[in-house]
């Protein structure tokens, strides 16, 4: 392999590639987390959409599968936080992975466990204000990426971010290939992390019903909406998406608060549980009253569409990416694919 290849993120998470398979909710799960891990990559655990008291079990399932470093990727503002945390600290997980609202008291406990952090952020400040509270790596999201996402693209934001910090930074949004992964280091960065192009392999939970309409989506059908929880996010078009989009904002409103209730039961919080974690997300994403509300309609809906395989009624968080895949091979081939197209571009480039 070229030396271009083997990066800092290789040598700090103990992996053959500078890819992470991003711990995206409902879809990440230990399977697919492991899966990505034995490939030479590193897999993240998605804790934030199991109840905290059941972590712990989920980090076992993924050391029974594989002897690989792995991650666990959770939100620090949400209830459990510090459940969740010790989990990992005891079972001696390698990354953390978290994202808003990030915990100086919850980094400095991690890192002093000996646990890589690895925030995603999607501004320059933002990277900057990772690395000052402990990041040790940091992934940065251009706009391109699924879910939850910024205005900057990929190409502007990656080598802003990465002349910004000492830390390596990991590029995000828009990655599915080798000369991604090669591009991304000639932006500055220390490697890739993919979610949508890991939603659409072999070992990924989600049913057929719903990648069958990740790969019908064209770049076009792949949009940017507030709607579902008031925060802006990218995701595949479809029925709901229309219909949120035509609602009134007291029938966005109600359906936010079903959702909130039916999460409730799911994870296992308490409704003051929820208020606490509403309130700090309105606090540190300053978000409007509405918005806030809003925000409980994501999981349940993501849910419905990513787990249940429900397309029509729950919504698909994708990149731009989605747009142009068209198959599913399993974690090993792609991540073999990837890394063969690298050092084939990189001895292209050299020729």
């Amino acid at each position: 392999m070229s030396s271009a290849l083997h990066t800092k993120i290789c040598d700090l998470l103990g992996i053959r590639y500078p890819i992470i398979q991003t711990g995206m909710g409902w879809v990440a799960t230990p399977e697919l987390a492991a899966a990505a891990s034995n490939a030479g990559a590193i897999g993240f655990l998605a804790a934030a959409t199991i109840p905290p008291p059941e972590v712990e079990a989920a980090i076992l399932r993924v050391k029974e599968l594989t002897d690989k470093p792995f991650g666990v990727n959770f939100l620090m503002d949400a209830p459990g936080a510090d459940v969740i945390s010790d989990a990992i600290i005891r079972q001696g997980v390698k990354a953390a992975g978290y994202n808003r609202a990030p915990s100086a008291d919850l980094i400095n406990k991690l890192k002093g466990a000996g646990v890589v952090c690895v925030p995603t952020t999607g501004a320059v400040k933002h990277v900057q204000k990772a690395e000052q509270l402990g990041a040790d790596i940091v992934i940065v999201q251009g706009g391109e990426g699924g879910g939850h996402t910024g205005p900057v693209p990929t190409s502007i934001l990656l080598p802003a971010s990465a002349a910004a910090v000492d830390v390596p930074v990991v590029g995000a949004g828009g990655f599915k290939d080798g000369r991604g992964l090669v591009a991304a280091l000639a932006y500055g960065a220390a490697g890739i992390a993919m979610g949508t192009r890991f939603v659409l392999t072999k070992e990924s939970p989600v049913p057929k019903a719903s990648t069958d309409r990740f790969l019908a989506a064209n770049v076009a059908d792949v949009v940017v909406t507030s709607q579902i929880d008031g925060m802006p996010q990218r995701v595949v078009m479809n029925e709901l998406v229309k219909r949120l989009e035509s609602s009134s904002a007291p029938e966005r409103l109600l359906l936010a608060i079903r959702n909130g209730l039916a999460f409730r039961k799911t994870s296992g919080a308490s409704i003051a549980d929820l208020a606490t974690s509403a309130l700090k997300m309105r606090s540190t994403q300053r978000l409007t009253n509405a918005q806030t509300i809003m925000a409980a309609n994501a999981p349940m809906l993501a849910k419905k569409g990513m787990e249940e395989g429900d397309p029509v009624n729950g919504y698909l968080p994708g990149g731009s990416i989605a747009g142009v895949i068209d198959d599913i091979p399993s974690c090993e081939e792609l991540v073999q694919q990837i890394m063969s197209e690298a050092e084939a571009t990189i001895k292209a480039l050299s020729n």
